[in-house]
C-alpha cells in the first residue's frame, strides 16, 4: 500500500459506491457508532480514510455471515480484537460456506435430474387411467383388445406410454378444453362453422393416439353415443353432448370424405 492510497479520503457517496451499499446505510452505521468518518471537511461533510475502508470491509464480512450489527460492533470495538486474526477467520468461514454451497449445488442437481427423469419415464397404468379403479383398468385393457385389432392397440399403447408426463397432461387438458367448448355450442346447428372448427380440433386430438381417417372418425363418434362409458364421459360436461358430437363428427367426416374423393367430372 503506497502513502497516497493511505492518505486518500472519500466522501460518503464515494464510499457507498465503492462498497456497493447505500448512503443511508453509512448514515445508520454512523448513528449507532459502528462506523464513523475519520474526519470532516471544512463544510462539515463526512470524510472516510483508508482505516475506515478496512473497518467497513470487516463489517460487511460479518454481515455476509449473518452477524447482527450489535454483535459486530462489540467485536470490532474490542481492543483485544486482532484484525489479521479476524481476516483469517473470515477466510475460513467463507471456505466452509463455499464447501456447503457446493454440496447444496450437487444435491440440487440430483433433485433436478430426478424430476427430469420422472417427467420422461413411461406412463404407468395408474397415470394413464387416473381416477379409475384397478379392476376397471384391467377390464379396459382386456376389452379393448377384444374389440379392436390387438396390433393397433399395442401400437397405440406403446405410443401413449412413451409420452412424457408433461406431454400426457397437455393432451388431457386439450381433450377437456375441446369438450368444454363443444358443450357451450350445443345450441348451434352441428353444421355451424364454429362447431365444425372444434370438431376438426377433436380430429387432430384423436390423431395424437392413432390415425383416424374419415370412416374411423365417424365410427368413433358413433361409439361416443352408444357406449355407456363414453356417453357418461362426454355427457358429464353437458347432457346430450355425446349425441351432439356424434352428429357433428358424422358431418365433418362426410365433408372430409367428399374433399378426398377423386373428381370424376
Amino acid at each position: 500500500m503506497d502513502n497516497q492510497s493511505a492518505s486518500k479520503t472519500y466522501t460518503i457517496g464515494q464510499l457507498a459506491a465503492l462498497a456497493g451499499i447505500t448512503v443511508r446505510t453509512l448514515h445508520h452505521y454512523d448513528h449507532i457508532g459502528l462506523l464513523s468518518p475519520g474526519s470532516r471537511d471544512e463544510n462539515g461533510y463526512r470524510r472516510y480514510n483508508f482505516s475506515d475502508l478496512l473497518l467497513l470491509q470487516q463489517i460487511l464480512f460479518f454481515k455476509e455471515l449473518d452477524f447482527p450489527l450489535k454483535e459486530i460492533k462489540n467485536i470490532l470495538k474490542n481492543p483485544k480484537t486482532d484484525p489479521l486474526v479476524l481476516l483469517q477467520q473470515h477466510q475460513k468461514n467463507l471456505e466452509m460456506r463455499i464447501d456447503r454451497l457446493k454440496i447444496l449445488e450437487k444435491t440440487l442437481q440430483k433433485t433436478i435430474q430426478t424430476y427430469m427423469k420422472k417427467e420422461t419415464m413411461p406412463l404407468t397404468d395408474a397415470e394413464l387411467y387416473e381416477g379409475f379403479s384397478e379392476e376397471k383398468i384391467s377390464r379396459y385393457n382386456r376389452e379393448v383388445r377384444e374389440i379392436y385389432n390387438p396390433q393397433l392397440v399395442d401400437k397405440v399403447d406403446k405410443k401413449v406410454r412413451n409420452m412424457s408426463k408433461t406431454q400426457w397432461k397437455k393432451i388431457q387438458q386439450e381433450g377437456a378444453h375441446i369438450a368444454q367448448n363443444l358443450a357451450t355450442l350445443m345450441n348451434h346447428d352441428p353444421t355451424d362453422p364454429e362447431v365444425q372448427s372444434w370438431i376438426a380440433r377433436q380430429h387432430t386430438w384423436i390423431e395424437n393416439f392413432y390415425p383416424a381417417p374419415a370412416d374411423v372418425f365417424q365410427g368413433l363418434g358413433e361409439l361416443y353415443a352408444t357406449d355407456p362409458e363414453f356417453r357418461a364421459f362426454y355427457d358429464h360436461y353437458k347432457p346430450g353432448l355425446a349425441d351432439f358430437m356424434r352428429e357433428a363428427m358424422q358431418l365433418y367426416a362426410e365433408t372430409v370424405q367428399n374433399k378426398n374423393s377423386p373428381n370424376l367430372d
